[in-house]
């Protein structure tokens, strides 16, 4: 084991993981006066947001909507920089479109009238319950994302005094729940209630404060970012090496050390040690204290505590490109949602029989028509994804075996609902299954998200972001507080600004350029 020797200096963060959250977490620290030391075992920043090159098309492998920009101006204003300058962030409209196998089609826009007209078209009965489902949106935005989802959840009694919110806004009922108890036509309530999906959530189980997503999506548009969410990862690594902090790419951390109940440094896989005077954690908390932490006693987050929990589903991610395609299938736009012929059935295969059904939803991703960049000129780049079970418990699918089988069926629907023919002009292919997300991002069960958003793994239940078993100890991203989705991961951030401290001694900079600036 080597050791990294220290100096009297300015005091020191090492942060372990470069995804969003550990990202946006350095960017913090090393505005708070922290010389700051990212880690991460990919050869690109980003996480589960990094990117691939295949036969010239690029695909980014995670997120692909971003809402609220108004996280990542604040954290770049934080760092005082100007987002707008160093990011290329483009609104998206139609948001996306849904479709179901009958044919229907439900366009979903930023413009209310337009949504009202869209609504009216499907099921003129339901536009009253259609704008009140709206009001109830905007209300739990105010109380969850810009309220508790902005403050630490660490303290019981920050649980506590939120509790008469939760009864006033019915967080016992479900999403799909309210939207049912808003609007009658099926479509209507599965176009309302699927967005826990995108953070790995159960629509029929996760505690309706999550269709405030409605509201961010109305609010602040959807966006996309020109080079994909890694062009804004690489503008992150650009702020932090500016502010003198390291960023170190296949580097991976092997353990986190501990010293008198405080984390003091971490141990890589090549058996260096670095040490610190604080250690925050962008890894899944279920990798974070069962593996990183598996030499040390924990009285909350024991392996026990943790298989027990419940965990979002899986992602079956195909991604693609054709060749002379652009122009081709021109009613398929940057994004599309197409239903599968049950919804509360598949629903309840992945999540809760964690069966891999025969049948299947699909979000299609095609940047290219946003994009030229993403594919060489005159093709096309798309990604396929199907909410698949996780790996949790005996009987999981074995991915080795069944990938190209669950390929095959997702290109027949594909082929069949959306871009016939597109098997003909293939020039790039790759796959992401549950069992990728556990080898590629250390996942716990193949998880897509983490810890599954329930009402009792949300807020104070979830694992704080100030380690309730090490002090010095932090965590962002997905699993913490408060929860997926990129505007959270960030925001999880933020939270931890309100945690740590400035720095003691802080790292003094002489003037760069873009001070100068």
């Amino acid at each position: 084991m080597t050791d990294r020797p220290t100096t009297a200096g300015p005091s020191s963060a090492i942060v372990i993981g470069a995804g969003l959250g550990g990202l946006s977490a350095a960017m913090r620290l090393g505005a708070k006066g922290y010389r700051v030391t990212l880690l991460d075992r990919l050869d690109r920043a980003g996480g589960r947001g990094s990117s691939v090159t295949q036969n010239g098309h690029r695909f980014d492998l995670g997120p692909t909507i971003v809402t609220v920009p108004q996280v990542f101006k604040q954290l770049w204003s934080d760092c005082g920089r100007d987002f707008d300058r160093e990011v290329d962030l483009r609104p998206v409209d139609p948001y996306y479109e849904i479709r179901w196998r009958d044919g229907s089609v439900f366009t979903v826009r930023q413009d209310e009238e337009a949504m009202i007209e869209e609504v009216h078209r499907l099921s003129p009965r339901d536009v009253p319950g259609y704008m009140k489902f709206l009001k109830d949106s905007e209300a739990r935005y105010q109380f969850g994302f810009e309220g508790l989802g902005r403050r630490p959840m660490n303290k019981l009694m920050d649980l506590i005094r939120e509790l008469p919110g939760f009864v006033k806004l019915r967080a016992d009922r479900s999403v799909y729940g309210h939207a049912s108890a808003r609007v009658r036509d099926p479509r209507l309530r599965m176009a309302l209630s699927f967005h826990p999906l995108f953070i790995g959530g159960d629509p029929t189980h996760v505690t309706s404060m999550y269709i405030l997503v409605s509201h961010l999506e109305k609010e602040f548009g959807v966006h996309y970012a020109m080079g994909g969410v890694q062009a804004m990862a690489d503008a992150m690594v650009r702020v932090i090496e500016d502010q003198g902090g390291t960023v170190r790419r296949g580097v991976e951390v092997d353990e986190i050390t501990v010293s008198g109940g405080n984390a003091d440094g971490v141990v890589t896989t090549e058996g260096e040690r670095i040490a610190a005077d604080i250690v925050v954690s962008n890894a899944d908390p279920g990798h974070t204290y069962d593996r990183l932490l598996r030499n040390q006693t924990k009285t909350r987050w024991t392996k026990q505590r943790l298989n027990r929990s419940r965990w979002s589903m899986g992602l079956f991610v195909w991604y693609f490109g054709t060749k002379g395609t652009a122009g081709k299938w021109s009613d398929v736009g940057h994004h599309t949602i197409l239903n599968g012929p049950r919804y509360k059935g598949l629903l309840n295969d992945i999540f809760m029989k964690r069966h891999l059904a025969h049948d299947m939803s699909i979000y299609l991703h095609r940047p290219s028509v946003t994009d030229p960049s993403v594919a060489p000129k005159g093709d096309d780049t798309f990604y396929a994804l199907s909410p698949v079970p996780n790996l949790h418990g005996a009987d999981s699918v074995d991915w080795a075996e069944m990938e190209e089988t669950y390929r095959q069926r997702l290109a027949r629907v594909l082929d069949e609902q959306l871009i016939p023919g597109f098997e003909d002009h293939l020039s790039a292919s790759h796959i992401l299954t549950p069992a990728s997300f556990e080898s590629r991002y250390l996942s716990p069960h193949g998880a897509g998200f983490s810890l599954e958003p329930r009402i009792f793994q949300s807020a104070w239940f979830r694992p704080h972001n100030i380690s309730e078993e090490f002090g010095n100890l932090f965590l962002v991203g997905a699993g913490t507080h408060p929860g997926a989705g990129i505007p959270s991961v960030v925001t999880s951030s933020e939270v931890l600004t309100q945690l740590v401290p400035n720095a003691p001694r802080p790292l003094v900079l002489p003037q760069t350029k873009m001070a100068a600036e």
